[in-house]
């Protein structure tokens, strides 16, 4: 059987979808027996070297010569495609451009803790609604990732690229002016839709930069590695600026960095060699599922704000819940009316071993830390009056736990990673119990203090074997597609989560106004309580329902997933037909 090894086909707007999730021990270079065609059985003699990753559907058959195309591992073929003639010291200018992407992604969420306080202050934000300055961002950011690497594949990943991060910089320019908080959720919410399209387009970028698999490989964790070192020191970047000038400039240093970085884009970034956009490609992107799924978050988290104000009975809380209801169900249906290739959420994806268990526990580990930040940041501030900058200093073991956690990926190849993820969700409980406890400023070494370093560090244990785990059960083909609902899950966890948070929070504190700091925490402990309920539950049912001899799709299953080389050309022509 002839095997003929062609340049590696344009990369689909799948792989962008993988946004910031760590590289996971499937991503590695396996052997997978060629397709089988109707009349001919597999071959369990003849098998090629394929990078999982990177590895699209496309172009699997060549109808003229009948010879089943893949991607010969890069370490064996000379580069090609854009990174060929590009300098050493382009490809690595380029990186930075990259990263520095990446970079303004996390701070922009970041930064914004410890200026909420001050914030709320100077637009007269309540409370119940201080909220929308993460959830807006977080929302939007979350539903357009889902998309954003299938508009980086029909146009252009160049230009999306910029345009994302072009426009990431004048709407941060516009925040730091903004004097209305309608007009701030708004723009944090264009923040969000627009700083999508940099991750997607940016990884797609870097692999064809980096054709070499080694070098890839750096470049992609180098480029992961920008966002935990951004979420960390935006957290210091957005205290100095609130400690020492206003909180503008936590707006403001995005602009002044992202659009420099825009322009040097421009100019540096190869062109994309098929510039051609065509309109059936259009139909690829799930717009009006995307939408509707916006709305309906929007919708949803609006109702749990209102109704903290002990409005729960009233019209402008109940109705927009119904219909936040209504628009999930339809957004569920219409994803199983639509072809596969074009739905945002593939109904597929949830037949895949132990998925809906793994999608459920991505929820929380961005809502459990969102909640630490919140709850302290305007307690230690509100409350106990200390600075921006002794808030944040003080929330430093969260960091340094889930940055040393961070290395135990190995683990999974000798640990089952269902034990692994229920050992960080034990850890996390233990610390969540003692977070209702922390009121008063003489409760921070005693119990904030090991909460923090015990708890992140579960939480990052979840995150990360979770994040394998996800991987390892689905096909390689979909990755792609799974790494952006993985992140899209924890954006919207955090989203949810901080908000049904504030909600039960402020209902409770709206009572405690000059009352003991001690008095003043019951709200946020009564909210913790509540992270701990749904830590709880998330662990039982993964203890339950998640069963490790399903982990993996062995490879026969995977292979009889597949289509045969005539299933997928009649499926193609159908689609064409459409």
């Amino acid at each position: 059987m002839e095997i003929d090894l062609p340049p590696p086909p344009p990369l689909s707007g799948h792989t962008n979808g993988l946004s910031s999730a760590p590289l996971s021990p499937t991503d590695t270079l396996v052997e997978e027996p060629t397709l089988p065609t109707k009349n001919q059985p597999a071959s369990s003699d003849v098998t090629v070297t394929k990078t999982c990753s990177i590895t699209d559907e496309k172009d699997l058959h060549d109808s003229t010569t009948n010879t089943v195309n893949v991607i010969q591992d890069d370490e064996q073929r000379p580069s090609d495609g854009p990174g060929d003639g590009t300098s050493t010291t382009k490809k690595y200018v380029l990186l930075i451009v990259f990263c520095l992407a990446q970079f303004l992604d996390a701070v922009n969420n970041s930064a914004i803790f410890p200026a909420i306080p001050t914030l709320a202050i100077d637009l007269n934000i309540k409370t119940n609604n201080t909220v929308w300055v993460i959830s807006a961002t977080q929302l939007t950011f979350a539903s357009f990732l889902l998309l954003s690497g299938r508009i980086s594949d029909v146009y252009s990943a160049k230009y999306a690229f910029v345009v994302g991060i072009s426009v990431l910089g004048l709407i941060s320019l516009g925040m730091g002016f903004v004097r209305n908080q309608v007009g701030l959720f708004i723009l944090r919410a264009l923040s969000g839709a627009f700083g999508s399209l940099t991750i997607p387009s940016a990884l797609n970028l870097i692999v064809r930069v980096f054709p070499e698999a080694l070098e890839q490989s750096r470049a992609i964790a180098t480029f992961g590695t920008c966002g935990t070192i951004g979420n960390l020191l935006g957290l210091f970047i957005g205290a100095i600026f609130v400690e020492f000038a206003t909180w503008s400039w936590v707006f403001w240093f995005v602009a002044i960095i992202a659009v420099p970085v825009s322009v040097i884009a421009v100019w540096l970034i190869p062109n994309d060699s098929d510039k051609s956009a065509s309109k059936s490609k259009m139909k690829g992107l799930d717009l009006i599922g995307v939408s509707v799924l916006t709305a309906a978050l929007v919708l949803f988290i609006y109702g749990l704000t209102t109704g903290s104000n002990g409005k729960w009975n009233t019209v402008g809380v109940i109705v927009p819940l119904v219909i936040a209801v209504c628009l999930f169900v339809s957004f569920f249906y219409y994803e199983t009316r639509i072809p596969e290739e074009s739905a945002a959420l593939p109904p597929r994806t949830w037949k895949y071993p132990n998925f809906k268990v793994l999608l459920g526990t991505a929820l929380m580990p961005y809502f459990w830390w969102t909640t630490c930040f919140i709850v302290f940041s305007t307690y230690w501030q509100d409350v106990l009056q200390w600075s921006a900058v002794s808030s944040v200093l003080r929330q430093i073991p969260l960091s340094i736990a889930a940055f040393a956690i961070s290395f135990t990926g190995p683990l999974s190849r000798t640990i089952h990673p269902k034990r692994l993820i229920l050992t960080g969700q034990i850890m996390t409980i233990i610390a969540t119990i003692l977070m209702p406890f922390a009121g008063g400023a003489d409760r921070y070494w005693p119990i904030v203090f090991p909460a923090f370093a015990v708890g992140s560090a579960g939480t990052m244990l979840v995150y990360t074997h979770t994040n394998i785990a996800i991987f390892r059960s689905t096909p390689s083909r979909m990755a792609g597609t799974v790494g952006a609902i993985f992140n899209s899950a924890l954006q919207l966890g955090s989203a949810i989560g901080s908000a049904a948070v504030t909600s039960i929070s402020t209902s409770i504190d709206e009572s405690a106004v000059g009352e003991t700091a001690k008095q003043q925490y019951r709200g946020r402990a009564a909210a913790f309580w509540f992270l701990l309920a749904c830590v709880v539950i998330q662990a039982l049912v993964v203890l339950v329902f998640y069963h490790p001899k399903r982990l993996e799709l062995d490879e026969d299953e995977s292979i009889s997933s597949m289509p045969t080389l005539e299933e997928k050309e009649e499926e193609e022509k159908s689609v064409s037909v459409v």
